[in-house]
């Protein structure tokens, strides 16, 4: 048998080469090849004469059969139990990741604490910080008295044969799975090989005792999670922590999960004794905003199942330079030179010697095309230095052709609306699922002509350039 040579593997995307080479082919990072040991095999296989596998024989099933909905343990914090889907799904494995410092830990610490005083058993495992360090930081959020097990440890196998012993844990919280290393490797903690090895481990443990798994994962400079992309795939759910330093507001997003809704979002506030709820977001994002300005629309969004009113903020600059500036803060690069060129060509307007800066105020990304006519509302009115009516929202999807296409959920968005105070919605022409209007009158445009028409006529100024 020949030997086998080498093995380099990726350290940003995990992809397998046999020769080390300046560039992975797969993500297009450069020197992130390292070498590594060959995976250690899975534990349980029976080998069978002439080296074949031997395997046992399961039963099958049929799709007809009695269900019922996975029980649930909530944690206390509407707002989480709301990401989650209900609660935590005993035997289920949960990957959080954020930036560092946006608060994961204080939020895990506030979960344990609340399920802990409720009469379960909890623990809390840091890989990243000394048993001192994570008292600190209960003291100085109120939680020291909170009968959570704590121990700071790295080494997989310890780990999971001290959660054997005694009553099963309702909760394991593993900050963080790059810090773990498992003896059954032969690679350098926080490796790619390492990480995976460590999670199977762990995640085996969770569907064989039942207990619920949380893993903190860090994330690269791009905002995805490090460590290889099976990890994502094995795990259960897979929620995201988002927020700017410079903001309060914290965002925790539901990027997959398997016994709820995708793209839920649970809004909270960094505070002095931790991270406090947020019961009505669109009214936090629109504290503060200036109704007098050109350039800014309220736009009503959906975010998981809930409405979510937000400002977008435009501004449109002339500009000396040969190729003008588009600056982006919580949108779609690519969408907002949609809009533009939409706007250029259906529109009539001429934004090729300006400079155009959006931003979606408080810190909130919106990702839902749905903000196309929010966002090209805000656009003409700052070009034209039309005040938009501050007591209308927007929302509407538009196509290449400078139709203003309906959008899902639209009985929702009117009913918070009407909730906030606002009296109008200038929203698109077809759609059925308006329902009553929540009591909004309604304005419907079917093509992108008749919106800037509209803004324009309240310009205090003709002469649109």
């Amino acid at each position: 048998m020949a030997k086998r040579g080498p093995t380099y593997i990726c350290q940003a995307c995990g992809a397998v080469y046999h020769r080390w080479q300046g560039k992975c082919d797969a993500c297009g990072t450069w020197s992130s090849l390292s070498e590594e040991a060959q995976a250690a095999p899975v534990p349980g296989g029976r080998p069978a004469a002439g080296g074949r596998a031997r395997g046992r024989v399961f039963a099958l099933e049929t799709l007809k059969g009695e269900t019922q909905d996975a029980p649930r343990i909530t944690a206390g914090i509407g707002e989480l139990d709301r990401v989650t889907g209900g609660g935590f799904v005993p035997g289920s494995v949960l990957l959080i990741g954020g930036n560092p410092g946006i608060g994961k830990s204080t939020l895990l610490m506030q979960a344990c604490a609340a399920l802990a005083q409720a009469g379960r058993r909890v623990v809390y495992v840091s890989g990243e910080e000394s048993t001192g360090q994570v008292r600190l930081r209960a003291e100085r959020m109120g939680l020291a008295e909170a009968p959570v097990d704590l121990a700071a440890e790295t080494n997989v196998e310890d780990i999971v044969a001290t959660l054997n012993q005694g009553t099963r844990p309702a909760l394991v919280v593993i900050d963080s799975i790059q810090t773990m290393w498992s003896g059954e490797v032969e690679s350098a903690p926080g490796t790619v090989t390492q990480v995976r090895g460590s999670a199977q481990a762990l995640i085996r443990y969770a569907k064989t005792s039942g207990a619920c798994l949380i893993l903190v994962g860090h994330v690269t400079k791009d905002g995805q999670i490090a460590g290889p992309r099976v990890v994502e795939h094995m795990v259960d759910a897979v929620l995201s922590f988002e927020g700017e330093g410079v903001h309060a507001f914290r965002i925790l997003r539901a990027q997959k999960n398997r016994f709820g809704p995708t793209d839920e979002i649970g809004v909270f506030e960094m505070t002095g004794m931790g991270l406090s709820e947020v019961s009505n977001p669109s009214a936090l994002f629109l504290a503060g905003r200036d109704q007098a300005a050109p350039g800014a629309a309220v736009f009503a969004g959906i975010e998981g199942t809930r409405p979510v009113l937000v400002e977008i903020q435009a501004l449109v600059a002339p500009t000396s330079l040969g190729t003008p500036r588009r600056a982006v803060v919580g949108w779609e690069n690519s969408r907002l030179a949609m809009v533009l060129a939409v706007l250029e060509t259906h529109g009539g307007l001429r934004l090729g010697q300006h400079d155009v800066y959006l931003n979606v105020a408080g810190g909130m990304r919106v990702n839902e095309p749905a903000a196309d006519v929010a966002v090209a509302a805000a656009l003409v009115s700052s070009l034209t230095g039309a005040i938009l009516p501050p007591e209308a929202v927007y929302f509407g999807e538009i196509a290449l052709s400078g139709a203003i296409r309906p959008v899902s959920v639209a009985a929702a968005r009117l009913r918070e609306a009407s909730k906030l105070g606002f009296e109008a919605a200038l929203m698109p022409a077809g759609g059925a699922d308006a329902g009553d209007g929540g009591g909004l009158m309604l304005r419907r445009f079917g093509h992108v002509t008749e919106l800037v028409a509209d803004i324009a006529a309240r310009a205090p100024r003709r002469d649109v350039k």
